[in-house]
C-alpha cells in the first residue's frame, strides 16, 4: 500500500501537459468545463479497472476502502479524536468526534454522513475531511455510520440519520457543542441523508439545524438527463454505479418517488436550514444538486451554492493527491465556520 501511494504520489508531480498525455492526449471536456489534470489522470486509471457493479457489496467495500487510501491526505494533527457508540433505532451506530485541540468550552456542531450509495463507506471514508472541517472551521464534528444496504434497504440510513442527529441535540454538553447550533452535513448519499433531515425537522417538529452542508448530493433518485447523461462514463460515478447504488439501496423503482429518498420531491421546502451546496462539474450528480439549490432559494431558503467546475465526484477523500480536490475542501470548511457562526 505505501509503495502504490508513493508511486501514485509521484507520477502526481509530473507537468498538466504529461499528465493528459498520459489520460488520451487531451484535455477532457463536456458541457464547457474542462477537467483538472491531475482528476483527468485518475480518471483515466480508475477506468481501467473492474467496476464496483461486478462485485458483491461486501467486495466493493473492502475494494472502495483500499483504493480511496491510496488517495485521502492525512487527518489534521490539530484534531482530538473520539471513538463512539451511538444509539440508532435498530441498535448502536459507530460514531467519531473530532474536535479542535486545546478547545475545552462548546462549540457548534456538525453531524455528518460519508458518501458511498447507501451501500458503501464507513467513518473511514471521510475521516480526513471531518478532521478538516474541525480544524478550519473551529467546530466539533460527529462522523456518524449509518446502517448499509442491502442488508438494511430503504428508509434504514435515514432512520439512522434522524436519530443521530436528534442524539446529538439531546447530548450536546457531552459532545461539547452548542445546542441549536448543530448542522448536518454530507457528501453525496451522505448529501442526500443531511437534506433528508432538514427535511424530517419540519416534518416531525423537532428542532432544525443550524445548516445542511450538501456536497454533491443525490436529491432525486430518479432524475434523468443533463449531467446523467453528459457524464455518464465518468469515473468514480458513473451511471451505472449509481444506479447499482439504487437497485441495492430501494425496495422497487417507486421508492424514487418518496420525498424521504428524494428530498427535491417535497412539495414544500420553505423555512429549511440555510444550506451550503457544492456541486463538481464532471459529475452525474451536478444538476440535481443545482436545481435543488435552485428550489430551495425560490422557497426562501438562505442558499450558498458553488460548482467545482474542474471536479468530479468524491474529491472530499482525494485530498491527498489533488490540490484542486484540496482548496476546495477547505473552501467548505471555511463556509461551514463562517454559517455556524452567524447562528445562534
Amino acid at each position: 500500500m505505501n509503495i502504490q501511494k508513493a508511486i501514485i504520489r509521484l507520477l502526481m508531480k509530473l507537468p498538466d501537459g504529461a499528465l493528459v498525455r498520459l489520460s488520451g492526449g487531451k484535455p477532457l471536456a463536456i458541457d464547457g468545463r474542462i477537467m483538472d489534470a491531475r482528476m483527468q489522470f485518475l480518471a483515466a486509471q480508475g477506468a481501467r479497472g473492474p467496476s464496483i457493479v461486478t462485485l458483491d457489496p461486501v467486495a466493493a467495500r473492502a475494494a472502495t476502502s483500499q483504493g480511496l487510501a491510496l488517495l485521502d491526505g492525512e487527518p489534521r494533527a490539530n484534531v482530538e479524536i473520539a471513538d463512539l457508540k451511538i444509539p440508532g433505532p435498530a441498535g448502536p451506530l459507530d460514531a467519531r468526534l473530532c474536535r479542535p485541540h486545546g478547545v475545552s468550552g462548546p462549540l457548534p456542531g456538525l453531524v455528518f454522513f460519508h458518501f458511498g450509495g447507501c451501500v458503501i463507506g464507513d467513518l473511514d471514508t471521510c475521516h480526513t475531511f471531518c478532521t478538516m472541517i474541525a480544524d478550519i472551521a473551529g467546530v466539533a464534528v460527529l462522523n456518524v455510520a449509518y446502517r448499509l444496504a442491502p442488508e438494511h434497504k430503504f428508509p434504514a440510513a435515514g432512520e439512522d440519520a434522524v436519530a443521530a442527529y436528534k442524539w446529538a441535540e439531546a447530548n450536546a454538553a457531552s459532545l461539547g457543542m452548542v445546542p441549536g447550533r448543530i448542522g448536518v452535513g454530507g457528501d453525496s448519499a451522505g448529501g442526500y441523508l443531511s437534506a433528508h433531515v432538514a427535511q424530517e425537522t419540519k416534518r416531525e417538529g423537532f428542532a432544525a439545524p443550524a445548516v445542511q452542508l450538501l456536497i454533491y448530493p443525490v436529491t432525486d433518485w430518479a432524475w434523468k438527463g443533463g449531467s446523467m447523461e453528459s457524464c455518464a462514463n465518468v469515473y468514480p460515478l458513473p451511471r451505472d454505479v449509481m444506479d447499482w447504488f439504487g437497485a441495492l439501496y430501494m425496495n422497487s423503482p417507486a421508492d424514487a418517488n418518496d420525498p424521504r429518498l428524494s428530498p427535491m420531491k417535497s412539495p414544500d421546502l420553505s423555512g429549511l436550514a440555510p444550506a451550503i451546496i457544492v456541486t463538481a462539474g464532471f459529475d452525474v450528480l451536478r444538476d440535481q444538486g443545482a436545481a435543488y439549490a435552485e428550489k430551495l432559494k425560490a422557497a426562501g431558503v438562505p442558499v450558498t451554492y458553488r460548482c467545482e467546475d474542474n471536479l468530479a465526484h468524491a474529491f472530499t477523500a482525494m485530498t491527498g493527491i489533488l490540490p484542486a480536490a484540496n482548496a476546495a475542501c477547505e473552501r467548505i470548511a471555511r463556509d461551514v465556520g463562517a454559517t455556524l457562526r452567524k447562528t445562534g
